[in-house]
């Protein structure tokens, strides 16, 4: 199971980078791995501003549909608009080419009650 060091996570098993302002969010390794091969990425909250934990989009499987949900608050500033004609990225390269939103974040501090690497594989047992 990849699960960079580098890199934050929620409960909900998605991934943050920091980039300066601008936080890039995907799903982990593990979360793809879970859901199968991936059909669809839809993200219908572009340039609005939402809290954490509310639902920023949704990534449909061949069996499955699943909310996915902001880390921190912020404005989504961009969607990885590839996705829309391969949404397979995420299964091949999710911290990667498979990255969902870009987001403008309004409160650094929140990033703190995020999980570290360590902290994100004991929550999924590795």
């Amino acid at each position: 199971m990849n699960i960079p060091e580098e890199l934050k996570y929620t409960k909900d098993h998605e991934w943050v980078r920091v980039e300066g302002d601008v936080l890039t969010i995907g799903i982990t390794d593990f979360a793809q791995s879970e859901l199968g091969d991936i059909v669809y990425v839809e993200v219908d909250t572009l340039d609005e501003t939402l809290g954490a934990e509310e639902v920023f989009g949704t990534v449909e499987a061949v069996k499955t549909v699943s909310d996915l949900f902001l880390p921190v608050a912020g404005e989504i500033i961009e969607f990885n608009e590839a996705l829309e004609e391969a949404p397979e990225q995420v299964n091949d390269d999710p911290y990667g080419q498979g990255w969902m939103i870009k987001l403008r974040c309004e409160d650094f501090s929140a990033l703190e009650t995020l999980l570290d690497a360590q902290a994100y594989k004991a929550l999924i047992g590795g």
